[in-house]
Formats: structure tokens, C-alpha cells, sequence
């Protein structure tokens, strides 16, 4: 898929079918993720894959986005590792850089995915669930499967609204 066509034709997905993620297709979204730019080569991105239904509804719990959660085979909660950043809005950049190659990927491999972060209103108790240290971050929860369907729809405002000069 031509990366600009993956841009354009990407979308948040929010139902899937009952359908698993193969192992494979999880680990090259999170090689994508990987390659994300980050500064001096930090790489400060963690991930927790969890495919098991049981955590996967105690982690649906903690977000008022339940149902995406409980929807998806697979849900990777995407942390930034304190002990390696060197810059919070640098690094924090840095993993938007890499969930957005992640999201990418998903389209790319015929996936859907959505980015959660209204969950980061809980980050702690999804860094309990998930049994990891207070250097651990949680950025954001991205809910990965097969889409149930792929009509959604979405607009852009018009670059004339966006830029503020050409200089």
C-alpha cells in the first residue's frame, strides 16, 4: 500500500469481528511502532500485548470506551519508559510518532485499529493491572482486530483554515 494512500484511507476502527490476530501481523505492528523517529535514538516506546479475554475486560473497565476494548481480540497498552527519555515533550512526540506508524501498519496489513487515550485518566491502575513499575508511562491503549466493517467516514478542514503563513 502506498503510504500516502494508507494516510488518506486509514480510520479509527471501533468494532471487530470475533476473528484472532495472528502473532505475526501483532509483532509487525509493533515493529512499525518501533521504527518510529525518536530522539538520539531512544526508542523510549514499551508495549503489553494482552490477548487474554479475562485482563482484556479488566482493562475495558478502567476507560468509558468499554466496548472497544471488550470488542477487540487484542489491546496493546503503549508506555514510555521514563528511565530512557531525555526529553518529556521530545519523547512523548517520539511515541506519537509510534503509534501512528502502528496505526499505519494495522491499515496496511488489513487490520483495524482505534488509539484510546481517554484510559490515560486511570494510567496507574492500568500500570497495576498490567503488573509494571512506576517508570513505565501509560501513552495510550491502541484496540487491534479485524474490522467489522470499513464504511466509516471522516473529513479534514481545509489547509487554507490550517496555515497561519507562508513566509
Amino acid at each position: 500500500m502506498d503510504v500516502l494512500e494508507a494516510i488518506y484511507s486509514r480510520r479509527s476502527i471501533r468494532t471487530f469481528t470475533a476473528d484472532t490476530v495472528s502473532r505475526n501481523h501483532i509483532l509487525e505492528v509493533l515493529k512499525a511502532g518501533s521504527w518510529a523517529p525518536s530522539g538520539l535514538n531512544n526508542q523510549p516506546w514499551r508495549f503489553v500485548v494482552v490477548s487474554d479475554p479475562q485482563l482484556r475486560a479488566e482493562l475495558a473497565k478502567l476507560t468509558r470506551y468499554r466496548h472497544v476494548l471488550e470488542g477487540a481480540p487484542v489491546a496493546i497498552a503503549v508506555f514510555c519508559d521514563r528511565a530512557a527519555m531525555y526529553n518529556d515533550v521530545k519523547d512523548h512526540q517520539g511515541i506519537g510518532a509510534c503509534l501512528q506508524n502502528m496505526l499505519l501498519a494495522a491499515h496496511a496489513l488489513g487490520l483495524g485499529a482505534v488509539w484510546l487515550g481517554e484510559i490515560l485518566k486511570n494510567a496507574s491502575r492500568v500500570r497495576e493491572l498490567l503488573e509494571l513499575p512506576e517508570g513505565e508511562e501509560l501513552m495510550a491503549v491502541v484496540a487491534l482486530g479485524h474490522p467489522a466493517d470499513r464504511d466509516q467516514r471522516s473529513s479534514r478542514k481545509n489547509l487554507e483554515d490550517l496555515i497561519l503563513k507562508e513566509l
